[in-house]
């Protein structure tokens, strides 16, 4: 559930408002035209359960390329 991804990431992440900050810019710099926005932002949240927020952040910018 997403519930368990986003207390997961606030283990990272100390305040809420940066985490849905850092989870919206993720959201966008990750999200795929054809596919839906809600897995896109589950895989976020999970990758910021397992990884610190800048991690998320670098693979997202090299991604782009």
């Amino acid at each position: 559930m997403r519930t368990h991804l986003i207390f997961g990431a606030l283990l990272h992440v100390k305040n809420r408002y940066q985490l849905c900050r850092l989870a919206s810019k993720a959201t966008r710099r990750l999200h795929k035209p054809n596919s839906r926005l809600q897995d896109t932002t589950n895989d976020v949240l999970t990758r910021l359960n397992h990884r610190a927020p800048s991690h998320v952040l670098v693979y997202s910018q090299e991604r782009q390329g």
